[in-house]
C-alpha cells in the first residue's frame, strides 16, 4: 500500500511539473536570441526588410534579433534550411514572392519540391508593392496601349528583362502579356540589378522593376514609366496609370512578409504576430520603408494566410503558359 502510494505522488508531480513548465516555457518566449532568415543576398528587398524590422522587434521582445543571410538557388536555400528546422519560433523567416514560385518550378520540371508552403505558417504579410512598366526613353512608346499596339505588328520582337527565368520580374510581365494578347522575348538577367543596368543601356526595350530600383532613374529622365501594376497609383508616381486604367485586366503586386515553420506553438507564434503588427506601425520601419519607395500593407496571418492559395493559382496557370526554360 506506501508502495503504491508512492508511486501515485511521483506520477501526480510529474504531470504538474510537465504541464506548468511547458506552458511558462511558452509564455516566457522568446527566452534567447532569435535568428530572422532572409535566403536572398544583402541589399535586397527582403534584407531590407528584415533589418529594419529586426530593430524594432528587438525592443517589443528584449531579445537580441540577428538578420541571417541564406542565399543560393534562387532563395530555396535558405528556405528549404527553415523549412527543417526546429519548428520553435526562434528562425522566423522573410518571404518573397520565390517564396510561392519556387516550389511551383520543381513541380513544373517533375522535380521533388526542396520545400513546399505547407510547411509553413503566416505571422504577416508587411508590404505588397505594385511593380512598375519602364521603358529605354529611345523607344518609341508613350503609353501602354503603345506599347502593345507596337508589340502587336513585331510579335516576339521587343525584349524584356528579369532577374531570371521564373523569378518575381519574369511571371508579371508574362502576365500581363497574356491578357494584352501579346507576345514579348524575355532575356533572363542573374539579378534585377544587372537587368535594369541593361535596359539603362539601352540593350532592352522594357522590364517589370519594383518602385525603389528604378524610381531614380524615372525621375532623372532615363528611363520612362509606362504604367504600375497595383489597383491603385503609386504616390510616388501619381501621374503613371495603372494597366488596369488602361484597359487591361492585370493587378500584381511583389509581397513580402514573415513565416515560420507549421509546428511552431501557438504561445510563440502570437508573440511574434503581436511584435510585428507593432514594429510595421512604428516610425521606424514606415521611414524605412519610404527610403525605398515602399509603402507598408501589413495583414495579419489571419488575412494573408488566405490569399497563398490565390497567388499559388496564378503561378501554376503562368508557368503552364511559360513551359520549361533551362
Amino acid at each position: 500500500m506506501r508502495a503504491s502510494r508512492l508511486l501515485l505522488v511521483m506520477v501526480v508531480g510529474i504531470v504538474a511539473a510537465a504541464g506548468p513548465g511547458n506552458a511558462a516555457a511558452q509564455d516566457s518566449f522568446p527566452s534567447r536570441p532569435v535568428q530572422i532568415v532572409v535566403a536572398l543576398p544583402p541589399g535586397g528587398a527582403a534584407d531590407l526588410h528584415a533589418r529594419p524590422l529586426a530593430r524594432v522587434m528587438e525592443r517589443l521582445l528584449k531579445q537580441p534579433l540577428v538578420v541571417v543571410n541564406k542565399p543560393g538557388a534562387g532563395s530555396a536555400v535558405g528556405t528549404a534550411f527553415v523549412a527543417n528546422s526546429k519548428p520553435d519560433g526562434y528562425m522566423p523567416m522573410i518571404a518573397m514572392p520565390s517564396f510561392f514560385i519556387n516550389p511551383q518550378v520543381d513541380t513544373l520540371f517533375g522535380r521533388p519540391p526542396k520545400f513546399t508552403i505547407e510547411q509553413f505558417a503566416p505571422i504577416a504579410r508587411l508590404s505588397a508593392d505594385p511593380m512598375v512598366l519602364v521603358a529605354h526613353p529611345a523607344r518609341p512608346w508613350k503609353s501602354v496601349a503603345e506599347l502593345i499596339a507596337d508589340a502587336r505588328r513585331r510579335p516576339g520582337e521587343i525584349t524584356y528583362g528579369s532577374s531570371g527565368n521564373y523569378t518575381g520580374t519574369h511571371l508579371p510581365m508574362e502576365m500581363f502579356a497574356a491578357v494584352s494578347g501579346i507576345r514579348l522575348r524575355h532575356v533572363p538577367y542573374n539579378g534585377a540589378g544587372p537587368a535594369v543596368a541593361s535596359l539603362l543601356g539601352g540593350h532592352l526595350d522594357a522590364m517589370f522593376s519594383g518602385a525603389g530600383p528604378v524610381l531614380a532613374h524615372v525621375k532623372s529622365g532615363t528611363l520612362r514609366p509606362l504604367a504600375t501594376s497595383g489597383s491603385r497609383r503609386l504616390p510616388v508616381l501619381p501621374d503613371v496609370p495603372t494597366v488596369k486604367e488602361a484597359g487591361h485586366d492585370f493587378e500584381y503586386v511583389l509581397s513580402v512578409g514573415m513565416v515560420v515553420r507549421k509546428e511552431t506553438p501557438p504561445a510563440a507564434v502570437r508573440v511574434l504576430r503581436n511584435a510585428v503588427k507593432q514594429a510595421v506601425a512604428s516610425p521606424e520601419f514606415e521611414s524605412a520603408m519610404a527610403s525605398l519607395g515602399t509603402a507598408v500593407a501589413y495583414l495579419d496571418a489571419d488575412e494573408w494566410g488566405p490569399r497563398w492559395q490565390q497567388e499559388v493559382k496564378l503561378i501554376n496557370e503562368t508557368l503552364k503558359r511559360i513551359g520549361k526554360l533551362e
